[in-house]
């Protein structure tokens, strides 16, 4: 509470405190007015009235103390809070645009600058690679320079890398300029929530570290409606694409030279006064004092434990706790990535045409649609959050993502039943041996990174199919035959099929991804971010994250750079069934591992990883557990086993 606040309270409780006294006083003085006759009588009335009157008035002096502490002590939050939250999370709006953006323009670039699969991996994965090298540097640079700093660098290393990607000539200047857009991703992804967190109050903390991700799926749609709008232009829609990140960057960059460090980071570095301006701006009305000599209490027994005992990453790992908080956040961040969301984000719109959607423009706007549907899922997590609580969101959330993969696996499996069979083998007139002659189904054709299917339809029959080499220069056509010309045999009612089975199953491709990002968005989405923003202690809060983020992006670069080749040698409906194990295995480990942080400060967690790694994941669980009631004045209190030592 502020000093002014502090005086209205005291000034307002001594006027109501002199007001009663008056009329005690008045009380009395009528009371010793009556007859003599029954003054031993009245006198002990007196008395016993004015004992009565005490008990009375020293309860609604309580009872008005604590109107009053309410009148002037409201429990609000400042806008200020939430304008830096916003300002913050454009880091993770820009984050999730540079990714997302990468799953349309990769339908246009393929075919201006005819890039292979592997081509086409490496400016999905470059950046994610790039992102996770910078993840782990910006657990250094954090906590020598501070989040502020930080957030500036990722912002101008976003603006730098949207220009170089807009004036790209050739793949490898594409490949350089994802390569600088992923150094500002990493930065951002593991300092954005460690700020968020250090700033946001307990009661909101989950909210609004989970409103970054909300940020991050909205740069994913809102970069998938770009991609659909470019796709129209005849050339170069993927300049626009791609550049359209510089803008966001430059708001967040100007935006944050206003903006404070954070508090907990100044008292770790001395700064005492400085920071509690800043916290005190931050709480508004709300009193500081508390939270203040928690985090400076912290930091010091903190610093009297570790004191020089050698790097923070090898002090991480020797004192259990910490140790057991690292396992659990680096696994979160390894199981989000191999549940399979970003082979989902990145490459939504090829999936969609591996499914037997043949239109390019109609897979962007089916991404698009998809990506959507993360965004508002995503919504459904921030108010989930401070309700579900981290870990039964969490469970939940994969338990139905598990389940979602295996409908999309089904669906490409269901696909590959009812593939078309290959009727035309014509003779290759290059007299080269060709593997595509030996395929007698189209599912083992388009499985063929070489072959491509031409053939007709009579309709909703494929007919007169045949597997062909496709051309070394464009995927868009056939290397000889009937489909070589592309001009040609769209007249003669030929149609060229690469990547996909023509099919009748298509539609279950978009219910399968439609399904997953319900689920996964409101809790594998945010989660792991959420948790691994609250679990360490400040002294090890910087690089614990920064070795989260780098784990997720490793996997991240795992996941995507396989993907397409996964497909190719597991099938499409063997690598999400592959997805599927994965997010099982990662069901069992949250199961056992996670504790619920929901509520907590930050300075009070740390404790919820004393006991053995897979013990902490039950330690909220009710079951088990002692329960004593005793009666207090007339009142139940509900004692726990915890607590029961403290009764006398």
């Amino acid at each position: 509470m502020s000093r002014k606040a502090s005086d209205n309270v005291e000034y307002t409780l001594r006027s109501l405190s002199n007001l009663m006294g008056e009329k005690r006083r008045r009380q009395q003085a009528e009371g010793a007015a009556g007859s003599a006759a029954a003054a031993a009588a009245g006198e002990r009335s007196l008395i016993a009235a004015e004992s009565c009157s005490s008990l009375n008035s020293a309860a609604s002096g309580a009872e008005l103390e604590r109107a009053a502490r309410r009148q002037f002590q409201q429990d609000e939050t400042p806008g200020f809070v939430y304008v830096v939250s916003v300002f913050s999370a454009l880091g993770g709006f820009l984050f999730g645009y540079d990714t997302g953006v990468v799953s349309g323009a990769l339908l246009l670039l393929k075919r201006e600058l005819n890039l292979d699969a592997l081509w086409q991996e490496l400016l999905v994965s470059s950046t994610v690679g790039a992102a996770a090298l910078s993840a782990l540097a910006g657990g250094v640079l954090n906590g020598l320079c501070g989040r502020r700093p930080c957030i500036l660098l990722a912002s101008g290393l976003f603006t730098a890398g949207a220009g170089v990607l807009a004036a790209a000539r050739d793949k490898e200047t594409l490949l350089g300029g994802r390569v600088v857009v992923g150094l500002g991703i990493g930065v951002a992804s593991m300092t954005v929530p460690v700020y968020i967190a250090e700033v946001a109050p307990p009661h909101l903390r989950g909210r609004l570290v989970t409103i970054n991700t909300l940020f991050i799926t909205g740069g994913q749609f809102f970069a998938s409606v770009v991609d659909g709008l470019f796709s129209y232009l005849a050339k170069d829609g993927w300049r626009y694409m791609l550049g359209l990140s510089a803008v966001p960057a430059v708001i967040q960059f100007f935006g944050f030279l206003f903006l404070p460090e954070s508090p907990r980071w100044l008292i770790q570095k001395g700064q005492t006064q400085r920071a509690r301006r800043i916290l005190s701006q931050m709480r508004g009305n709300q009193a500081i004092d508390e939270e203040y000599d928690s985090i400076k209490n912290n930091i010091e027994e903190e610093e009297k434990e570790v004191g020089a005992a050698g790097p923070v990453i090898c002090r991480m790992l020797t004192y259990p706790p910490t140790r057991r908080a690292l396992i659990v956040g680096c696994g979160l961040q390894m199981f989000q990535q191999l549940s399979g969301i970003n082979t989902v984000m990145y490459y939504s719109a090829t999936i969609l045409q591996m499914s037997g959607v043949q239109d390019d423009r109609l897979a962007i706007w089916l991404a698009a649609l998809t990506a959507f549907i993360n965004f508002i899922f995503t919504l459904v997590g921030v108010w989930l959050v401070e309700r579900m609580g981290r870990r039964k969101l969490t469970l939940g959330s994969l338990t139905g993502t598990a389940v979602a993969l295996i409908i999309l696996a089904s669906g490409f499996l269901l696909s590959a039943q009812v593939s078309p069979r290959v009727t035309l083998n014509p003779p290759d007139p290059s007299h080269q041996n060709s593997t595509c002659t030996k395929y007698s189904y189209c599912n083992g054709c388009m499985l063929d990174p070489d072959c491509g299917l031409c053939y007709k339809l009579n309709k909703s029959s494929v007919v007169e199919s045949s597997c062909i080499p496709v051309d070394k220069d464009s995927t868009m056509k056939a290397a000889w035959g009937r489909c070589s010309n592309e001009t040609v045999f769209k007249k003669e009612g030929l149609f060229w099929a690469y990547n996909f089975c023509p099919t009748p199953y298509s539609w279950t491709a978009l219910l399968g991804l439609i399904l997953y990002l319900i689920f996964f968005a409101p809790g594998m989405g945010p989660m792991p971010w959420t948790v691994n923003s609250e679990i360490y202690p400040l002294w090890a809060r910087s690089t614990g994250n920064a070795c989260s983020s780098g784990v997720n992006w490793v996997f991240n670069v795992l996941v995507s750079l396989t993907f397409l080749h996964t497909a190719e040698y597991l099938t499409y409906y063997g690598a999400f069934f592959l997805y599927a194990g994965f997010a099982g295995l990662g069901l069992v480990f949250i199961y056992g591992c996670l504790p619920e942080t929901k509520g907590k400060k930050l300075e009070e967690i740390e404790s919820l990883f004393e006991n053995r790694l897979c013990t902490c994941g039950m330690s909220d669980s009710d079951e088990g557990r002692y329960i004593e009631y005793i009666r207090v004045k007339g009142s139940n209190y509900h004692l726990s086993d915890n607590d029961a030592s403290d009764v006398e």
